[in-house]
């Protein structure tokens, strides 16, 4: 897969603007385009999150079930999340605890960069059936795009910028209203993919002869229609008349039992029908608690509002709260949780029910310990609200429920003291729920709770060097969830700190076969293939996270570093070009710059670009080093010092201490150079710093003292794993039998 070419001539993704259906639908079928393989509705009114995904699998997962069996097995997690119809057809391999827990039991919810993992996946189940169809070139038309939920936006940009259009040409039809971003965030922007990867068409307006009953139309169309006469038509009927087409619809999309219609159309039918406060309220209730649970936040939102609009607090208190506090908690995940302070304070002011309380009272000290900025966070009125929490958690009548609410409760408190850097209390309050859950439940209740306590505990004691402990941890929430992608990320993390390469493999292998694609691991894949040595593998992995994120610019960086390494320094320096397009500022990036620069002898470039480096990190160790090299290479040896002696006050590293030592030495410097020189050795015993220490020591009238380091010199000159350069092996050798001969 690659981006939109736009060259004149070539298949590019085609944008069609009119004003109302019938003229995009006739200007559709116009186009000179390849063979249509699905037109497809996302108006979200129809099914909601992924109305189009969900029409588009539909279509085309029973074939690919023939065609592509093993892509449908890989890709089954992402085609249940979009269509659950097809759970008849597509068995769900990969349930976890997460997925299978009852609403009294959900404790944990997911990322809200699920969706965008899920469109990643989507989009390589739709190339590998194209593929697997063989036969030329497709089309694909999104009808309504402007009306789609944003899951089918972030699903249309991502198709859009890694979908070839010689393979599948992507036709988008919307009003001519301009294409704006939805008021909540989103991970990627669908008006700027839509403005980079496609040529715009306009066509003119061409209504469709006005149906007998418009009104009827329109409720029959679900209220996807943008014609305004059907919406005057429809707006002119009495309440009642309404309401009736409303109801009749609703039954008739009921009889066909499948799930996604409860998520847009009968939600929609049963909210304006003749009973709002009943069907309505259930119908939205049940749509808000099954996206609140599939990580659909952005429609989360939007049937808690709808379903506030509906209910009252004193006619229905528990409905109320339920589309306020899953609204509330859709808000800290979509990353603006200041929309949600004021409903918890309006649900205080509402009532005096402890449970509300304490669930406010929670939410609450989540949001001022980890969910607002930086500048609003407050951890000490985080401890207030979670330990009024954990009060009113006490006072639970039910032993077993008292128990879980305790343990929950201070789950949160654990939160804040590791954020308000005192681990070791956290470490003791997770201890202490995990034995009052063993204490008072029964093995098998509430198991994603108390997965989720020992998986916080594993991140405590991560978070301290306790690495033994952390895996023990991490071993047993994979015994008890090993479907839950994060936990193996988790521990390869630990791994490969724990130095444990070829265990952080496996564990980041088997959390890029649990997930739909997610580029953080296979960037920490590619960094452990590139410790053991895979570098082709490594380069190959960072490519992928570059297409599954081009703006990742540490990608950008790693691979250009291995390019180079691998003798392709032209490819290594599109890498640093296109990182430093992203994040012009970016020091590392800015070093390997001026690393490129200098081995090309152009010294004015590359002091240039480290200048930027240290102007973007005055801190940079690396660049300072670098600087001081550069100055070395030249000649200014005095500038080298200086460089390297405050590269040396930011790095403890070796390689910085031992550049510094030769700078000394050549300075006349030599008892401060033997002194770093000590130091490198005892930490690396490396066999340079060994020679280097011998010429100092030779210098300093000390020969004697020399000899073992130059023994040392010749036999790992004559150890090729050791790896000291034949000539100064030969170096030392000859410094070695000059000692001799004095």
């Amino acid at each position: 897969m690659t981006g939109t070419s736009t060259a004149a001539g070539t298949p590019q993704h085609l944008w069609l603007r009119s004003a109302d259906p019938a003229g995009r639908r006739t200007a559709a079928e116009a186009l000179a385009v390849p063979p249509v393989l699905a037109e497809v509705s996302a108006h979200r009114r129809l099914r909601g999150p992924y109305t189009a995904a969900g029409n588009l699998l539909r279509e085309i997962v029973p074939d690919a079930l023939l065609r592509c069996p093993d892509s449908v097995a890989r890709h089954d997690v992402e085609i249940l999340s979009a269509s659950p119809e097809l759970r008849a057809i597509v068995p769900a391999s990969r349930e976890t605890l997460t997925s299978l827990a009852v609403p009294a039991e959900r404790t944990r919810f997911y990322s809200r960069l699920r969706t965008l993992r899920i469109a990643h996946g989507l989009t390589e189940f739709l190339a590998d059936y194209l593929k697997a169809l063989g036969d030329g070139p497709r089309t694909m038309v999104v009808q309504d795009l402007h009306h789609a939920d944003p899951t089918d936006r972030e699903l249309v940009a991502v198709l859009l910028r890694r979908m070839d259009p010689v393979v599948l040409t992507l036709v988008l039809t919307t009003g001519t209203e301009a294409l704006t971003e939805p008021d909540t965030p989103v991970a990627v922007a669908l008006s700027e993919a839509v403005g980079t990867h496609c040529r715009r068409l306009d066509r003119a307006a061409e209504p469709a002869p006005l149906p007998a009953e418009p009104a009827r139309r329109f409720v029959e169309e679900d209220g996807t229609s943008d014609d305004p006469r059907l919406l005057a038509a429809y707006r002119s009927l009495a309440p009642d008349a309404r309401a009736l087409l409303h109801d009749t619809r609703r039954q008739v999309l009921e009889l066909s039992g499948e799930p996604s219609l409860a998520l847009g159309a009968i939600a929609w039918h049963a909210e304006h029908g003749s009973d709002p406060a009943g069907a309505g309220r259930k119908a939205l209730m049940h749509a808000l608690n099954y996206c609140m649970d599939m990580g659909f936040y952005h429609a989360t939102v939007d049937y808690g509002s709808r379903g506030r609009a509906l209910t009252t607090f004193a006619d229905d208190p528990d409905a109320w709260w339920i589309f306020s506090t899953k609204m509330t908690t859709s808000y800290a995940a979509l990353g603006i949780p200041d929309e949600a302070l004021p409903i918890y304070a309006q649900a205080r002011a509402a009532t005096d029910s402890p449970s509300i309380h304490m669930q406010a009272a929670y939410a609450t000290a989540m949001l001022y310990t980890r969910h607002l900025d930086e500048d609003h966070r407050d951890h000490v009125l985080a401890r207030g609200w979670i330990n009024q929490a954990i009060a009113l958690a006490r006072l639970h009548g039910a032993p077993k429920e008292r128990a879980m609410q305790t343990a929950f409760n201070r789950n949160g408190l654990a939160l804040i003291e590791v954020r308000d850097k005192r681990p070791l209390e956290a470490l003791k309050l997770l201890d202490e729920s995990i034995a009052l859950l063993d204490e008072a439940l029964d093995p098998g209740e509430q198991g994603l709770h108390r997965s989720v306590l020992r998986y916080n505990r594993a991140q405590v004691h991560n978070a301290i060097g306790r690495y033994p402990e952390a895996l023990a941890d991490y071993a047993a929430v994979i015994e008890l969830d090993p479907n839950y992608a994060e936990y193996w990320f988790d521990r390869g993390t630990i791994r490969r700190k724990a130095d444990q390469l070829e265990l952080a493999l496996a564990d980041f292998e088997q959390a890029i076969k649990l997930s739909p694609p997610f580029p953080e691991a296979y960037y920490n894949r590619a960094d452990v293939r590139a410790e053991l040595g895979d570098l082709a593998g490594a380069v190959a992995d960072f490519g992928y996270v570059l297409e599954l994120d081009p703006a990742f610019t540490d990608a950008h960086l790693n691979r250009a570093s291995l390019l180079a390494e691998l003798g392709d320094p032209a490819a290594a320096w599109l890498d640093v070009e296109a990182g430093l397009r992203i994040d012009p500022k970016h020091a590392q990036l800015l070093c390997l710059k001026g690393q490129f620069h200098a081995a090309e002898q152009d010294f004015e470039a590359a002091g240039r670009a480290l200048s930027a480096a240290l102007e973007a990190d005055p801190s940079n160790a690396e660049a300072w080093a670098l600087q001081g090299g550069l100055a070395y290479q030249q000649g200014k040896l005095a500038q080298a010092l200086a460089d390297l002696e405050t590269a040396r006050t930011h790095s403890g590293d070796p390689g910085i201490a031992f550049n510094l030592a030769v700078a000394r030495h050549d300075s006349g410097h030599l008892t401060e150079a033997l002194e770093l020189l000590d130091e490198v050795v005892a930490q690396t015993d490396d066999a340079d710093a060994r020679l280097r220490r011998a010429q100092v020591l030779i210098d300093l009238g000390r020969p004697a003292d020399a000899r073992a380091d130059l023994q040392a010199c010749v036999e790992a000159g004559q150890d090729a794993e050791l790896g000291l350069a034949p000539e100064f092996a030969a170096e030392a050798a000859a410094l070695l039998a000059a000692l001799a001969a004095d």
